[in-house]
């Protein structure tokens, strides 16, 4: 049994924002057969670019992984092949990094090896650079749900975006704040529809802002971690459920805690009830219409992280405030 702790050099073929981009052969490589004690031993006075897994490989192909830490953990006369991972995640080198550096995030992996469609070992994605990956594709999304549009290069979009001339800057801005003036005018229109209950109970009226920011922020949320899902491949079908029963949750918890609070600083029970009910139903609400409108953008072919969340804050400030107001008159009559 030979021992061969390697960084090999030959060179990949980089396609900009893909997995081959990121990937390192100047990792070492071991044989499944080496012994624990063999390969620390090897990699004493050598330098990787990053050590922190090791590829254990039979000739050209993958056989597994192994961190530095379970080597260090194992006796030094037993075989790679005992601690290493024999099943390891595993990616194209055509694959897009973000979806590469989320498949190592949930498989709790620190490293993440690349191989290609003939089985041949291309190379290894340390942690520092899934970290810079993950900081990289997280600060795109926020520059889109912020209202940026993309130019075609994901690494220039936010820099070309913050640094567009005027007049683009208004193409890109002037849509969104054009729905949101309509959605001011209908929430107008709908408070107006209930001017007798605010005039008989203006005490209603103070909760107004409560109630739709809480909605919002309950929506923004949601519509976040849908368009993050969709942006490396997890399907409405995957958070659903879940994200559902979260929603309502939420709405009880903050009914919760409103209610008596109301109920200490004006105490008005009906007014109060009004309020946890209204907030109840809009949180809830607010879950499935931040789900819906992402889907339906993705279905149009339409990227959502432009205009989900714009769009969601609109529809769901109208329907928070009919639902406080409906609610209000039930109650109050």
């Amino acid at each position: 049994m030979s021992t061969s702790v390697a960084a090999a050099d030959d060179g990949l073929q980089v396609a900009i924002g893909t997995a081959a981009q990121h990937a390192s052969r100047d990792v070492p490589v071991v044989s499944p057969d080496d012994t624990v004690g063999a390969v620390l031993a090897g990699l004493a006075g050598r330098r990787f670019a990053s050590a922190s897994v090791i590829a254990v490989c039979s000739g050209d192909r993958l056989t597994g992984l192994a961190t530095i830490e379970k080597l260090l953990a194992a006796p030094a006369d037993a075989v790679v092949a005992a601690v290493m991972d024999a099943d390891p995640p595993t990616v194209a080198p055509g694959t897009d990094q973000e979806k590469a550096a989320w498949t190592a995030v949930q498989h709790g992996e620190p490293g993440l090896a690349v191989v290609g469609s003939d089985g041949r070992f291309r190379g290894l994605i340390p942690p520092q650079r899934l970290l810079g990956v993950l900081l990289a594709e997280h600060d795109e999304d926020m520059a889109r749900l912020g209202g940026y549009l993309g130019t075609g290069s994901l690494m220039a979009s936010a820099r070309t975006a913050s640094e567009e001339r005027v007049s683009l800057r208004l193409w890109h801005r002037l849509p969104w704040l054009l729905i949101g003036l309509a959605g001011a005018l209908a929430a107008a229109g709908i408070v107006g529809a209930f001017e007798g209950v605010l005039q008989r109970h203006v005490l209603l009226a103070f909760f107004v802002p409560g109630v739709v920011y809480l909605a919002d922020a309950v929506g923004v949320q949601t519509v976040t971690l849908v368009v993050r899902g969709l942006s490396v491949g997890v399907g409405i079908r995957s958070v659903l459920r879940r994200e559902l029963i979260t929603g309502v949750l939420v709405g009880l918890l903050l009914s919760a805690a409103v209610l008596p609070l109301i109920l200490l600083l004006w105490g008005d029970v009906r007014i109060a009830t009004a309020v946890a009910v209204a907030l109840f139903a809009a949180s809830s609400i607010a879950t499935g219409v931040a789900m819906l409108l992402p889907w339906l953008l993705d279905r149009l072919g339409r990227d959502p992280a432009y205009g989900s969340g714009p769009l969601a804050t609109v529809v769901q400030d109208l329907l928070s405030i009919a639902i406080y107001l409906a609610t209000a008159t039930v109650i109050l009559g």
